[in-house]
């Protein structure tokens, strides 16, 4: 019972952080206050990413509970104030990683990113063509297509995947 209060507590505080964001985000601020108190697994990943000015991307992927959450949040942003608090206070496994991070050798932010250009968790990977999984924003786009040219350019999550002739049977 204590766990349920404390994540209970946990919930309610990230939930008033969000709302304090996203009234934040009216003067200005852009994706602020999202992926907060989720529980399970693959929540709150690849939010925040890629905002250019002031105040963007912060607050995000916070108070996961389970496996693979708060990953590759607050990646990539140009400005002043961006890509902070991100991937904090996660309790399991392969949480909060690659957060907060500028791009890397292959023109890539965050965690579990292949192709180019992708910003955010688990963007661009089992493609079978090097034109494929490009330029991705968020979580989870651009993966596993078959063929060239398939799964580029999504914004948000789960876009872009099993396209042109995947042979994943989907």
């Amino acid at each position: 019972m204590k766990k349920h209060a404390r994540n209970l507590a946990l919930l309610i505080v990230l939930t008033a952080a969000g709302a304090m964001a996203t009234t934040a985000s009216l003067a200005g601020g852009n994706g602020n206050g999202n992926g907060n108190g989720n529980v399970g697994g693959g929540n709150g990943n690849g939010n925040g990413n890629g905002n250019s000015g002031a105040v963007s991307g912060n607050l995000n992927g916070n108070g996961n509970v389970g496996f693979g959450n708060g990953n590759g949040n607050g990646n990539g942003n140009f400005g002043f104030g961006n890509g902070n608090v991100n991937g904090n206070g996660n309790a399991g496994v392969a949480n909060g990683n690659a957060n907060g991070n500028t791009f890397n050798s292959s023109g890539n932010a965050g965690y579990m990113n292949g192709g180019t250009g992708n910003i955010g968790a688990y963007n661009g990977n089992g493609n079978k063509s090097s034109t494929s999984g490009n330029n991705n924003v968020g979580a989870v786009n651009g993966n596993n297509n078959g063929g060239t040219n398939n799964g580029n350019g999504n914004i948000g999550s789960f876009n872009g995947n099993y396209n042109g002739n995947s042979s994943f049977g989907f």
